[in-house]
């Protein structure tokens, strides 16, 4: 058994997955433990460009025309040939998303290796190799050891930044030969875009997300103002995108987007597991909550336990449109 770590890229019209380099960076605090190498498999047609940035000790860029377009069986395919081949590390992690876990499972089942799904946290100490996961939508953290000699992984958001699974430094890149690959039972006919007219959430600098607390739909224009004021965009978390004061193009979350602003505020927000994992990464986090117990305080660098609307008031008193404020 080798004690390096793989991780597959995910990668879709040309780029990386940020996810992908969430995993990288988790290898790496894992092959720390195992005093192994971090190998990233690159699967792709006329993508081994993408390798220049993956914090990865080598590459292993497997290139073909079949491998253009995102479709699980060819994927499947080459992992299988590849760990059919070679020495198999000590663990292998994808993206907890739909083309990960769909990658993984199928390779779990052609292989018969265990598979540890929605891991946080992977770290190894003392011959032991450790995993934190998720279950019950987040709300409860399990605590294990990856089975051996050979482990599957799906690493959701949260535990690591993808900055820390980027490098500036290219790695060595292997080209590994596809196999034979025959045409799979399904295949991409085309991309379908959203309607465009609306804010893309994901890539705002300044967020200000709404909840329940924000009490009345007529209390989101104080909100937008806020952000005009501020130069923000307004997004919200699902109670009020499910009352249809928000489209769902501004839901974050689990069955929204997930962004990673430089601050993200957080207006009567409760903090439940399914809108964290969306905004997880946000370098700031500040939290407006008349609750003292609500979960969002636990992922807040600052909090003010104080009425929403009041505070919204205050601000843009100094903040807003004809404040008279030079600041």
């Amino acid at each position: 058994m080798s004690r390096d770590i793989h991780v597959v890229i995910e990668q879709l019209r040309g780029q990386v997955a940020d996810i992908s380099f969430v995993a990288l960076a988790a290898a790496r605090q894992l092959a720390l433990g195992t005093e192994g190498d971090v190998v990233a498999l690159l699967l792709g047609h006329e993508a081994d460009h993408l390798a220049a940035g993956l914090a990865a000790d080598r590459v292993w860029y497997v290139g073909d025309p079949g491998l253009a377009q995102f479709t699980p069986e060819p994927y499947v395919a080459v992992l299988t040939e590849l760990y059919g081949e070679n020495d198999r590390p000590r663990a292998v992690l994808f993206g907890d998303t739909s083309i990960g876990a769909e990658v993984a499972g199928g390779l779990s089942g052609r292989l018969d290796l265990p598979l540890v799904s929605r891991c946080r946290r992977v770290e190894a100490s003392d011959g032991v190799v450790g995993f934190t996961s998720e279950i019950c939508g987040g709300k409860i953290l399990v605590e294990g050891e990856l089975p051996e000699p050979t482990a599957l992984v799906t690493m959701v958001p949260g535990g690591y930044r993808p900055e820390e699974g980027r490098s500036s430094e290219p790695p060595e890149v292997m080209q590994v030969p596809a196999p034979v690959l025959e045409p799979g039972r399904i295949s991409l006919r085309s991309y379908h875009e959203p309607a465009p007219g609306d804010v893309d959430i994901s890539s705002e600098p300044i967020l200000i997300g709404v909840g329940r607390g924000i009490e009345r739909e007529e209390n989101l224009k104080l909100v937008e103002d806020l952000a005009l004021a501020i130069g923000g965009a307004v997004c919200a978390s699902r109670p009020v995108v499910d009352q249809g004061w928000l489209p769902t193009t501004r839901l974050v979350g689990k069955s929204g987007r997930r962004v990673k602003p430089k601050a993200y505020l957080a207006l009567g927000i409760s903090g439940a597991p399914e809108h964290v994992e969306g905004m997880t990464d946000s370098e700031l986090v500040i939290a407006v909550n008349t609750d003292p117990m609500a979960p969002i305080f636990g992922v807040a660098q600052y909090g003010a336990e104080t009425d929403v609307v009041d505070l919204l008031s205050l601000m843009l008193s100094r903040v807003g449109p004809g404040s008279g404020s030079s600041d």
